[in-house]
């Protein structure tokens, strides 16, 4: 699915996108800038606001060399418009000339129409079930058709690749490796059992939705950035909502589950997979990173990550992560 990236191209994947570069990029889909640039929160892919010359704004977003296909993007794409269509309130990009996804200087990016907000409140039950709706919305689209070219979020996919390419790629020490590979397989044996015992339907998701996803205004809520969407099961989009103690966690999803269920169906024998898939997110995180660490953007931004202590204090997570695989994170009972 993803092309590989040459050792150079990875090392410094963005050492050519200078200002000029930017702005040129900009100017070659018919925007006229003014030539301010603000660097965003984006550490995959390189992401701007962009001043216009009739006062608007815009962000472009320049995606990581080598790291999806065209067909790839094009999908994450097709499924923002596919959302917005239905007046959810996803964030899709800008299409010019009948082209969303553009090439300048050898870097492909889009544009955005900006779109501002902070990180919705959680603890408010009224956000809880509106959150639920859209995400209801999200999957009743989700279900209609099928990816063809992005990632399958699954126990190899997520978590066994990235625990070969950590062992192979030699980021954990040596002193740690026999101890830090059992407790990592012993946990990806579990939630493998756990799959194959639940069998969870798969659907076109957002992938990463987290508060950080999803920006609140007071006119509402509204989603961004869907570079992660993937098929996977449903309940993905749902547990990093959740927050706090068991009985916490368990109310918040009843909750979000009211708001969702108004719009689509849900599979209560996805919640036992919850824990299963916050350690396939451990893994995959880990990989991610060592995937990355040539970048020079990420031991600057992650110091703490290839250290002795960050892989004992993985090998620990593992084996409790595992504990709270065989014990639900909710009370399961309460969802009849």
């Amino acid at each position: 699915m993803c092309t590989v990236m040459s050792d150079q191209t990875q090392a410094a994947p963005y050492s050519g996108l200078t200002p000029e570069v930017i702005l040129g990029a900009i100017e070659s889909v018919s925007l006229a800038a003014t030539g301010s640039l603000l660097a965003l929160n984006s550490y995959e892919n390189r992401v701007y606001q962009v001043q216009l010359d009739d006062g608007q704004f815009v962000v472009a977003k320049f995606y990581r060399p080598g790291r999806w296909t065209n067909a790839a993007i094009l999908e994450e794409h097709a499924f923002a418009m596919e959302l917005a269509a239905q007046e959810i309130p996803v964030v899709a990009p800008m299409v010019f000339n009948d082209q969303s996804l553009h090439e300048y200087a050898g870097y492909r990016f889009c544009v955005y129409p900006r779109h501002g907000g902070r990180w919705p409140e959680l603890d408010r039950e009224e956000n809880l079930e509106q959150l639920g709706r859209f995400i209801g919305r999200i999957h009743m689209v989700g279900r209609a058709k099928r990816f063809e070219h992005r990632l399958k979020l699954t126990v190899a996919s997520y978590g066994q690749a990235s625990l070969d390419y950590l062992l192979k790629a030699n980021f954990v020490p040596q002193e740690l490796m026999f101890n830090y590979q059992q407790a990592a397989q012993s946990l990806l044996d579990y939630i493998a059992m756990q799959f194959e015992a639940i069998l969870p339907q798969t659907l076109r998701i957002y992938g990463d939705c987290h508060p950080g996803n999803i920006l609140a205004t007071p006119q509402g809520f509204h989603f961004v950035d869907l570079d992660d969407c993937c098929s996977g099961p449903a309940v993905q989009d749902l547990w990093m909502l959740l927050s706090g103690e068991a009985h916490e966690m368990t109310q918040q999803m009843r909750i979000i589950l009211r708001g969702y269920q108004t719009f689509t169906e849900f599979d209560y024998s996805e919640l036992a997979l919850i824990e299963s898939l916050r350690g396939l997110r451990l893994l995959h995180y880990s990989a991610w990173l060592a995937r990355r660490w040539e970048d020079p953007a990420f031991p600057q931004h992650f110091p703490w990550f290839n250290t002795p202590r960050y892989w004992e204090d993985q090998l620990n997570t593992f084996r409790e992560q595992l504990e709270r695989c065989h014990a639900p994170s909710l009370d399961l009972k309460a969802f009849g």
